[in-house]
């Protein structure tokens, strides 16, 4: 348990927010850091073909230890954390022996990480947390899906007995940013499936996830003196709470669950002359994704209609459901089902609210399932990682290599 606290907290005090701003890949400088930190790790703890690209992606081999044929598996996290909240000076604290109670992360401040509102915090009761200082996220997305991958190779790596085919690994960055698969060189990965560490709870087990797409909204309008506007002012800020408005009120994020999709809009920029919506669309049914897309349209060309060509529609497709990629080679979802049972877990399969890198991956031609990393609400002050939900991660890991091998045998 030690080992992964230490190699954990190693990894979150180093800043590598990704930059959705930025043209470069990796999109901050600072991913490097960790990036060349994990090549020498990796070098360290025995892995093979250990190299880093001009892109800041990590990749490293496992060997096989046995005679037989083994497909090539492999497994996958990122090292960027989250732009949306400060990441910098992480200063995690460990709680031994939680005791069910709320959790006071900064006294100051009075920022608590309260059990009755963060219910799943009692299901740790009696285990070890590491948690913030409630003035930056953690990082446990996905540095704890780093730190259980390369403890699970460093474990095989002195555990000959356990026999498993060649393992490749992979950290990728800007995956916070949407850009995590972009530049994966699938061909030099070799591998014929893969998992990213990248769920949340102990159990998860994702092999669909949401449609996706992004959206910018343009509006131009016309600036005058407001004591002789009329007739004459095009108001940008009052078009762009139009567009808004004619959506479903009910399809938000706050209002759905499960499989449902939602429009989400997260910034506007503006004044009376220009205005700016950026948002996201997600779906996991193809044909609601496609026509969530189709009613911005009509949206935009009604108020176009209304305000001479105001508004300017940008939509990018991010990522798909990789269900589609995924269900033609099932077997790599009853892999790690198995292995999370073999190693006492009960897996919890349900379709992801969200995209991983394995998204992407699946439609590049490597399919790619997620599982859990530990970790809980992300992406701000009150995230937190039982240390106890890592070591069971790490085991799973070592028992799919494991089951692997065996389903091969001849």
């Amino acid at each position: 348990m030690q080992d992964i606290i230490d190699r954990f907290i190693s990894y979150v005090t180093i800043d590598t927010q990704s930059d959705p701003e930025s043209s470069t890949t990796p999109s901050t400088a600072k991913q490097w850091i960790l990036a060349n930190r994990l090549v020498e790790e990796l070098k360290g703890i025995g892995m093979q073909d250990v190299s880093v690209d001009e892109n800041g992606y990590v990749m490293a081999t496992l060997p096989s230890n046995v005679d037989h044929e083994v497909p090539v598996i492999g497994f996958v996290s990122h090292m960027d954390t989250s732009p949306d909240f400060n990441g910098t000076n992480v200063k995690p604290r460990v709680i031994e022996k939680y005791n069910g109670k709320d959790i006071v992360l900064n006294e100051e401040e009075n920022i608590i990480l309260s059990s009755r509102y963060f219910e799943d915090l009692l299901q740790y009761k009696g285990q070890t947390l590491i948690v913030t200082d409630g003035k930056t996220l953690l990082g446990a997305d996905d540095k704890a899906g780093i730190t259980e991958i390369v403890t699970a190779m460093e474990y095989l790596v002195r555990n000959p007995e356990i026999k498993h085919g060649k393992i490749r690994i992979c950290f990728t960055p800007d995956e916070e940013i949407g850009r995590g698969a972009s530049k994966f060189n699938v061909e030099k990965f070799g591998a014929e499936w893969a998992y990213t560490m990248d769920g949340s709870q102990i159990g998860e087990l994702e092999y669909e996830n949401f449609n996706a797409a992004g959206v910018k909204i343009t509006i131009k309008g016309k600036s005058v003196h407001p004591g002789y506007a009329k007739g004459k002012m095009v108001n940008s800020l009052l078009i762009a709470n139009q567009f808004a408005n004619m959506l479903p009120p009910a399809e938000t994020p706050q209002h759905t669950e499960g499989t449902e999709g939602f429009f989400h809009f997260y910034s506007i920029r503006g004044d009376v002359e220009n205005t700016t919506l950026e948002g996201i669309v997600r779906d996991h049914d193809f044909d609601k994704f496609e026509a969530r897309k189709e009613l911005l349209q009509k949206i935009t060309n009604e108020l176009n209609f209304k305000n001479g060509n105001a508004i300017t529609l940008e939509i990018k497709d991010q990522y798909y459901n990789m269900r589609e990629k995924i269900e033609p080679v099932f077997h790599i979802v009853e892999i790690a089902e198995q292995a999370m049972k073999d190693v006492g877990i009960s897996p919890i399969i349900k379709p992801i609210r969200g995209g991983t890198d394995g998204s992407q991956l699946s439609y590049m031609g490597l399919p790619c399932p997620n599982i859990f990393a530990g970790g809980h609400n992300f992406h701000g002050k009150y995230e937190y990682v039982p240390v106890q939900s890592m070591q069971k991660a790490v085991e799973v890991i070592v028992k799919i290599a494991e089951l692997t091998s065996n389903k091969y045998q001849e």
